[in-house]
């Protein structure tokens, strides 16, 4: 049912210092910095050959990410994101098999611009995983 990995999101406090690591000491290609109230982050894409690493920052003391770095203050992985071809189809045979879709289980536009869903991290092995549609 998945597909490719996306990207693997990584929760910082500071989005510019954590994308100039990616720019100036790895080389990498980044992103600006991009504003995505719906969902309470701004984020940096690090673009590499076969997957993108996304940054994460808060955006405001209500942000999910604002509560994961309380707990984790230098930062860290804080979700991976998986392509699906039907996000609606994969939604429904996951919720049958017992997963739970976090939110009120309908997709909302992701950062790229397409649907996306969160699953509980305690029914993926302890990691809080994102599906988009491919």
């Amino acid at each position: 049912m998945i597909g490719r990995l996306n990207h693997v999101a990584i929760a910082v406090s500071d989005i510019e210092a954590a994308a100039a690591v990616y720019r100036n000491t790895l080389g990498a290609e980044v992103s600006d910095k991009v504003a995505q109230p719906d969902h309470g982050v701004s984020t940096v894409f690090i673009n590499l050959p076969n997957t993108k690493i996304e940054l994460l920052e808060p955006l405001g003391p209500d942000s999910p990410i604002a509560k994961f770095l309380e707990k984790n203050p230098s930062g860290g992985i804080h979700h991976l994101c998986y392509e699906v071809e039907d996000i609606r189809a994969a939604r429904d045979k996951l919720v049958a098999e017992g997963a739970r879709v976090l939110g009120d289980g309908e997709p909302k536009i992701g950062a790229h611009g397409k649907p996306v869903l969160f699953l509980h991290p305690k029914d993926f092995c302890g990691t809080l995983t994102e599906l988009e549609e491919a």
